[in-house]
């Protein structure tokens, strides 16, 4: 390959990746920004305000049901849009984003462990900033009990771990390597990535959100498996999601939201 061709093939795949962020984190980034400058402009402190992450779309449940699942599928395009991209014709098919199958039960242990080890300090920092009213009261769930309130959190859940760990951690991995990134730099910036995006929930969140960033970004470099990372953040965001309204009727003082507050529906995550 000629040297045009390598500047050539290079600089199509960071057009690639602008696209592929533009259709997904990136442009959640910049409306995250955009949604922490409105918040602290306000006339009401952070700590008197609420993100709501599963917001109702509808009063008539029929609808608010079809929006939320529209939704959920919309949202994995741009997932699938990257398996299209990183596609190999030899198995495993998609080993460039860390899915290959093979050991899907270690796979599935680790992502346990994983929960314990991020969920138990990523309250505590949420709890902490609330203290310091850095943070706004994170609404987990603004749907109201239908039979498939539970299901449409759990496939949320879901989706938030299948999106963010497939193209914030393996494609954006694979394409950054293809442009000869450093794996440190590479670990860093996409981290940086997943805090911006969680910038909504307050600065803790943004904090939070790029440690559990450079720990994921570095299991995937040293290990090359993704899956662990997909379970971990889905059983997380399935805890938050379904155990909110419990959280908010044992204390209330902690989790309940205030008194008339400014609501920002965000993409869940």
């Amino acid at each position: 390959m000629s040297a045009s061709e390598s500047v050539a093939g290079r600089r199509r795949i960071a057009a690639e990746i602008a696209i592929v962020l533009g259709l997904s984190f990136g442009a959640s980034a910049v409306y995250a920004l955009v949604a922490i400058a409105n918040r602290l402009t306000l006339d009401r402190p952070l700590s008197q305000q609420t993100a709501t992450l599963n917001p109702s779309q509808s009063p008539r449940p029929v609808f608010d049901l079809i929006y939320q699942f529209l939704g959920i599928l919309f949202d994995l395009v741009p997932v699938a849009l990257v398996c299209y991209l990183l596609w190999r014709a030899t198995r495993p098919h998609l080993g460039r984003l860390g899915l290959d199958g093979r050991r899907v039960g270690r796979d599935v242990l680790w992502g346990v462990v994983l929960v314990l080890v991020i969920g138990i300090p990523g309250l505590a920092l949420y709890l902490t900033g609330r203290a310091l009213g850095l943070a706004p009261t994170v609404v987990a769930t603004g749907l109201d009990e239908h039979w498939w309130t539970i299901p449409v959190l759990l496939l949320s859940a879901l989706r938030a771990g299948v999106t963010e760990e497939v193209i914030v951690v393996g494609y954006l991995f694979a394409r950054l390597r293809d442009l000869r990134w450093g794996t440190w730099t590479i670990i860093l910036s996409a981290a940086v990535l997943r805090g911006a995006y969680h910038l909504y929930q307050g600065v803790p969140a943004f904090f939070g959100n790029v440690a559990m960033g450079v720990l994921f970004g570095w299991l995937y470099s040293r290990y090359g498996r993704l899956l662990p990372l997909i379970v971990a953040h889905t059983l997380i965001d399935a805890v938050v999601f379904v155990g909110y309204p419990f959280a908010v009727a044992l204390l209330p003082d902690l989790f309940a939201p205030p008194v008339l507050p400014t609501s920002t529906p965000t993409p869940s995550g």
